[in-house]
């Protein structure tokens, strides 16, 4: 655990677009595994910061990509109902392809630091654990943490098949938390995708939390469930260490 970390917004260069990014790692000379957050519908705001830099105290390099750069640059809320509507409707306008096209260009900008050891893992909430399940497929990524990611079984943005069909692709670990309050995400749902990555083997766990909700990880939103959201950290937590450290 670092004792001491550092914070910044930094730029991402995908080709002709800077993407803004919110960076925390230790301090120390040594090297560490990065984890790239991958935000709500809310933008990278106080709680996704709040994400990041608490990875950053647990002995990673965390970084959160700005999701919707393209349509709303430097977009953060909080989570009125007028928000949600916003964030649907910027999630809307995502595409499978420029997201992970971005974040292999934030895999290129961890490798670009000092401090980075190699490993690389994702996670993400709501939107994002939808991403995290996406950009799992990308070689790079060891550890995937996906939480209440709606939508993996029924759709992939801007693409005609659902990004489940993508999960024989997923190269590390993930494990996938969901709370069985959500309605977005029904149970069928969430057994479908464990049946998926069972069918293709692929490494994982799935997480339900019989009186959870969407967002229950969130200690800014009513769903917060601050039980259900330690054991998920520490399954995180645990995750990272056996997938991301050396040897």
């Amino acid at each position: 655990m670092a004792d001491t970390i550092r914070s910044q917004w930094v730029e991402v260069r995908n080709g002709d677009l800077a993407i803004d990014a919110y960076l925390a790692q230790p301090l120390g000379n040594q090297t560490y595994p990065a984890i790239i957050v991958y935000q709500e519908i809310f933008g990278v705001n106080a709680h996704i910061r709040d994400v990041t830099e608490r990875i950053a105290r647990q002995g990673y390099i965390a970084i959160a990509p700005a999701l919707y750069q393209r349509l709303a640059p430097q977009f953060e809320t909080g989570y009125t109902a007028e928000a949600i509507k916003i964030g649907r409707d910027y999630k809307a306008q995502t595409k499978a392809s420029e997201l992970l096209s971005d974040t292999e260009a934030t895999i290129a900008y961890l490798k670009t630091l000092p401090a980075f050891g190699q490993a690389i893992g994702t996670i993400g909430f709501c939107f994002g654990g939808h991403i995290a399940y996406l950009t799992a497929t990308l070689p790079e990524i060891k550890a995937a943490a996906s939480f209440y990611g709606a939508g993996i079984v029924t759709l992939c943005p801007g693409e005609k098949q659902p990004t489940i069909t993508r999960t024989s692709q997923i190269k590390g670990t993930l494990y996938a938390f969901f709370g069985m309050q959500d309605a977005s995400i029904p149970a069928a749902e969430v057994d479908r995708i464990e049946a998926e990555l069972t069918q293709h083997h692929i490494a994982h766990k799935i997480f339900r939390y019989p009186d959870a909700d969407h967002g229950f990880f969130c200690n800014e939103r009513g769903s917060f469930n601050p039980e259900a959201a330690a054991d998920a950290w520490q399954q995180v937590m645990q995750l990272f260490e056996m997938a991301l450290s050396p040897g």
